[in-house]
């Protein structure tokens, strides 16, 4: 019998694993092309939000945010690269009363100009078809770039389209207009890209904040971590997080990185706290988001003009608060209508949380991996909808799809954060805001199947059968993988080595 007992518990763990691995397939990544229609769009395709108390030396007083935006960008992606959409509106919003709606938007508007570097070719002046000309580029709109990108940022205050807006200005000069730095385009043109990037760090004027807050845009490389190409091979990951791999290598660290090679475009914002909240609620919710004109005329000659005129409303097309809702969450139907709605609007989603398939359909393909049994899912709704109470919770509160971060937390230091966040035993982590180094596959995957039952957060231990197993896609990530000081993310890949 203890035999039996023993080969069933194994079993179990293996398959736990190897679910875990499934479980992650439909999330590309956090937020990488996960409905139909933004696949046409990727300028505009929201990957990941991250917000949470700055754990810079120095810098617990602010609130950073990171809104990162054109996945799977290869470094070698030329001669165009990853510019930013001119005709469109980048978002960063934040609730600061519990009832769903945004109070703040942090509203970013980016413009390309081809400065027509020309060269003299048999007397006659032509056109160059490269980025760049000529010498090395080291600082920002330099003469060796033929393109230049800015930016703008407004802040609106109260209703996104009809509050009050005001100018983010440049603390050294005034300037409304900011430079965005090219993307990495590789060792030759840009020699040293660190010392590149850092020079569009800037320091801000924030309307109605007396301290000023800092501002950065650009090219990064991609944070987020997942493993994919063997989940796509038929879960070809028969190993539990707590054994040991095959070669010898912890479950948890034993997945391949397939977004490794990838860089990210990075809108990133750092505010003093108290510019955010009301005042007396500690706990505010945010979430990014991108739009586009409702129409677009494309132009039959575009050598005269712009390629499309675009005209009418403003039409979100991405939205993302916390990570992997629209991929393991909200049904294909809805996906794209998730994209177009806003937080107060969730009732319309309601039944994928109460009532969520992907643990129905594990338990369906591989029985020992049963599904939590409390309906409704009062667990998720803590978890996506409300906050957790007494971490993350707001006193009042509609249920609403954002992520929710508790400014009266103090942050963790680097070394000491837990990649699993709250369930790890740190609440200074995800789902309480994310960090760069939350590792939310594995903690997404873990709490979907039930482990916040085993913390007794809106169900109890016995709803939750499969709620104690280590779910893991294998992609380890946690703290070491970013820097420990603004912008946090690494300098993007270089789309050429050689020097």
């Amino acid at each position: 019998m203890t035999s039996m007992i023993a080969r069933h518990t194994c079993c179990a763990a293996l398959i736990a694993s190897a679910l875990a691995t499934m479980f992650a397939a439909p999330a590309v990544a956090s937020s990488h092309r996960e409905a139909p229609f933004i696949t046409r769009t990727p300028k505009v395709d929201g990957t990941d939000f991250y917000m949470f108390r700055s754990y810079e030396a120095n810098r617990a007083g602010f609130v950073t945010m990171i809104a990162n935006y054109a996945p799977l960008q290869d470094a070698y992606g030329g001669p165009n690269y990853f510019a930013m959409d001119s005709d469109a509106l980048y978002e960063i919003h934040i609730n600061n009363n519990g009832n769903g709606k945004e109070q703040l938007t942090f509203q970013f508007r980016f413009k390309n100009e081809n400065k027509n570097t020309q060269l003299t070719v048999g007397g006659k002046k032509v056109s160059i078809p490269l980025v760049i000309n000529g010498g090395a580029i080291s600082g920002p709109n330099a003469a060796g770039a033929n393109v230049r990108e800015t930016y703008t940022v407004d802040l609106v205050s109260g209703d996104r389209r009809t509050g009050t807006r005001a100018a983010i200005t440049n603390a050294s000069g005034g300037s409304a207009v900011f430079d965005k730095p090219l993307d990495n385009i590789g060792n030759k043109s840009i020699p040293d890209y660190a010392a590149y990037a850092a020079q569009h760090v800037v320091s801000i004027n924030i309307p109605g904040c007396t301290t000023p807050g800092r501002m950065f845009v650009g090219q990064r490389k991609d944070p987020f971590v997942v493993n994919l190409g063997e989940t796509f091979d038929l879960i070809n990951i028969k190993y539990p997080a707590t054994q040991l791999a095959p070669n010898g290598v912890d479950g948890e660290k034993s997945g391949h990185d397939d977004l490794a090679d990838k860089n990210i475009t990075s809108i990133e914002l750092e505010v003093p706290t108290a510019c955010l909240t009301n005042g007396t609620e500690p706990v505010i919710g945010g979430w990014t988001t991108a739009s586009v004109r409702q129409g677009r005329l494309i132009n039959p000659t575009p050598n005269t003009s712009k390629a499309s005129k675009e005209g009418g409303a403003w039409t979100q097309v991405s939205r993302l608060g916390a990570p992997l809702v629209n991929e393991v969450v909200i049904g294909l139907k809805d996906k794209d209508q998730f994209n177009h709605s806003v937080p107060s609007g969730d009732g319309q989603f309601i039944d994928y949380v109460t009532n969520p398939t992907l643990p129905a359909l594990i338990e369906i393909l591989y029985p020992v991996a049963k599904a939590p049994t409390n309906f409704p899912r009062n667990d998720l709704i803590a978890a996506f909808l409300t906050g957790v109470k007494g971490v993350n919770q707001p006193a009042n509160v509609v249920a609403s799809e954002m992520l929710r971060l508790n400014t009266s937390i103090d942050p963790t230091a680097p070394a000491a954060q837990k990649r699993l966040g709250v369930i790890g035993g740190d609440n200074a982590g995800f789902p309480n805001g994310r960090r760069p180094g939350d590792d939310v596959v594995d903690i997404a995957l873990r709490v979907v199947m039930g482990r916040l039952c085993t913390l007794n957060i809106g169900c109890v231990p016995g709803d939750a059968p499969a709620g104690t197993f280590d779910f893991t896609d294998g992609a380890y990530l946690d703290y070491t993988f970013f820097d420990n000081a603004f912008p946090y993310l690494k300098t993007p890949i270089a789309g050429s080595l050689k020097h």
